[in-house]
């Protein structure tokens, strides 16, 4: 990772390697953490931070089901991150607001500690989303099952959450897989390790529902709205591990992975093993609308 610009830490810019933590941090030891993943893209009309508020949001109600106080208001951290996207340079970057119990008192319980609060960007990479993006990403069902809200809060974008999601990425890896498709205690699919998951059947598109165990992912709701303003409609309905192979189109949505196409799954190929018609379309327009050439959607764009 190249160290760029200024990380703001708790209302302070602070150089890039100096934004450092105390080992004894609680978050580092239990997990007592949340966060936000938030794309700046380089448009025509010049930097723009996709979806501003709705992260801001995600990321106080976040908080909210972990009981975190937050010693700063949504404004402050959403000018905070403008800024440190600024203090930065970079034309496009991907942002990443922390919340975490800081160092204190040691211990399970966490409420005696400081809320802090870090922002940090970087360049931004496509990485392991670039089979997904061109030939297409291989898919694993995992073995290790999503845990549900009976565990943890899983609407929350808590780092406790992404340990199970860590073991399934891993596994995938390692069994020469480009991703991995989680399903939930009852057997039905869930999402991917850090991605939502829409079939296309007939060309009726569908996606599980967030009872299944996924997260509200503003990339999920923002794919959604697109569909749904060009006059088409998704159907969120409980999905069955048959239903992934037998489908004729999947892809995956995310910040980090945007629209991506899966054209196989363990051993099975899907559709024609190519990326399909409808999720070459849905990649272009979600391009369209980051790059502020929808006008429908300019209001998305927070431009810097």
């Amino acid at each position: 990772m190249k160290e760029i610009g200024k990380i703001w830490m708790n209302g302070k810019l602070v150089p890039f390697k100096d934004a450092k933590v105390h080992v004894l941090t609680h978050a580092l030891h239990y997990s007592t953490s949340i966060f936000e993943g938030i794309r700046c893209y380089d448009t025509p009309n010049g930097s723009a931070i996709f979806r501003l508020p709705e992260h801001v949001d995600r990321l106080f109600k976040s908080a909210k089901l972990y009981s975190m106080k937050m010693q700063f208001s949504k404004k402050i951290i959403s000018d905070a991150i403008i800024k440190t996207v600024q203090v930065g340079g970079l034309k496009e970057s991907y942002i990443r607001p922390l919340a975490y119990y800081g160092y204190g008192t040691m211990g399970l319980t966490p409420t005696t500690n400081n809320v802090d609060v870090s922002i940090s960007c970087w360049e931004w990479k496509m990485g392991e989303s670039e089979a997904g993006k061109f030939s297409g990403a291989k898919c694993k069902v995992s073995s290790w099952i999503k845990i549900d809200s009976r565990s943890q809060p899983m609407q929350a974008k808590a780092a406790s959450n992404y340990a199970n999601a860590a073991l399934a990425r891993m596994e995938a890896l390692e069994n020469g897989y480009d991703e991995a498709i989680m399903l939930n205690y009852h057997g039905k699919v869930a999402e991917g390790s850090a991605e939502n998951i829409f079939i296309i059947k007939d060309d009726i598109i569908q996606t599980p529902p967030l009872s299944a165990g996924g997260l509200e992912g503003i990339t999920r709701d923002s794919i959604i709205r697109i569909i749904e303003k060009n006059g088409g409609f998704v159907i969120e309905q409980d999905l069955e591990r048959d239903d992934l192979y037998n489908a004729d189109e999947i892809f995956m949505t995310g910040t980090a992975a945007e629209v991506k196409s899966v054209t196989q799954i363990d051993k099975v190929k899907i559709g024609n093993g190519k990326m399909g018609n409808i999720t070459k379309a849905l990649q272009k327009s979600f391009t369209d609308v980051v790059m502020g050439k929808d006008e429908r959607f300019l209001p998305w764009l927070t431009f810097i």
